[in-house]
């Protein structure tokens, strides 16, 4: 059953009147439904089409965090084979909202990490929603030091609200940690591409995503707050998450602009949950390009290309 967002709402009462009659045929009620249903398919694939053409900021944001979308773990299962995942931080504990190990991507080897959200009730209190602790930093940069040592590119897959902001995190140096994982990712000398596949929220997403080339996926957002809580800081209200989210300029359109992402992937009509086999495709040819993009430069290369894009930053904002 597919879970609809409240701007769908039209959507799904077409929808499930199609299903609807279709279940009437299948009850053997000798009704002959299909041209009906079909014109309800139509009518429902001219509004998708139409819903999501100019989605605003928040409708963005809504799409990136549906629940159906694909995660880190259906990413590395579909695109990654020989996957063996690495544990722990040698230090306190294994964070289950970072995945990550070696693996082959298109027969090479390489390293993937990536914030995990889980994908039912007990899954997601596992993982925390993909709200990384200082130990899953800390995980992330022991793995990229071994991938530096041992000459492998390493892919981050990002979908995190942002780091775990609890008392414990905090105890245990969460601010710390987040700094050395972005400081990793700035003096690696490997290829280090990124994929905002769903939200990139706050620093937590930035310790992953310090790379050379960074991509998104087309509904994704990837910003310094979430809309609600920027709201609440400025407005002194939530529910103007809407307006939040305008000048946030959160989206991956907009992120191009800036010059804070390098491309967009494509997604499927309706969002990547509508087909996740064609969205998780379009991000390995992503991955895969960017990785072109990078081949043959030396570790200096690939540091100071790290080095020159983030200090083009602020310039290429500023002359759009």
């Amino acid at each position: 059953m597919t879970n609809y967002l409240d701007f769908e709402k039209p959507l799904a009462e077409i929808e499930g009147k199609a299903e609807e009659l279709r279940a009437m045929a299948r009850s053997g009620e000798g009704m002959d439904v299909e041209a009906e249903a079909g014109g309800l398919d139509r009518k429902a694939a001219d509004m998708l089409r139409d819903l999501y053409k100019n989605l605003t900021p928040w409708r963005k944001c809504q799409v990136a965090r549906h629940p159906e979308r694909p995660h880190c773990q259906h990413y590395i299962e579909t695109l990654f084979t020989e996957y063996t995942p690495l544990a722990g931080d040698r230090n306190f504990a294994d964070d289950q909202a970072v995945m990550g190990g070696l693996a082959r991507f298109n027969d090479v080897p390489v390293m993937v990490i990536g914030h995990e959200k889980g994908h039912d009730t007990k899954s997601r209190i596992e993982r925390n929603f993909g709200m990384a602790r200082p130990e899953g930093y800390r995980k992330a940069i022991r793995l990229m030091d071994l991938a530096h040592r041992f000459g492998l590119p390493v892919i981050t897959l990002v979908d995190t609200p942002g780091a775990y902001p609890g008392k414990g995190a905090e105890e245990r140096g969460q601010s710390e940690a987040i700094a050395r994982s972005t400081e990793m990712c700035l003096r690696l000398g490997v290829p280090l591409v990124s994929v905002i596949i769903g939200e990139g929220g706050s620093g937590g997403a930035v310790a992953f995503a310090s790379a050379n080339r960074v991509a998104m996926l087309e509904h994704s957002v990837y910003s310094v707050i979430s809309p609600e809580g920027c709201a609440s800081i400025l407005w002194k209200d939530s529910e103007k998450m809407r307006e939040a989210a305008e000048a946030l300029r959160l989206t991956a359109q907009d992120l191009i602009k800036l010059g804070v992402a390098d491309r967009v992937i494509p997604e499927p009509l309706g969002g990547a949950h509508r087909d996740p086999k064609a969205a998780i495709g379009a991000v390995g040819k992503a991955i895969q390009a960017m990785l072109d993009e990078l081949k043959g430069k030396t570790p200096e290369d690939l540091i100071r290309d790290r080095r020159e894009k983030f200090l083009q930053m602020g310039a290429k904002g500023l002359a759009a």
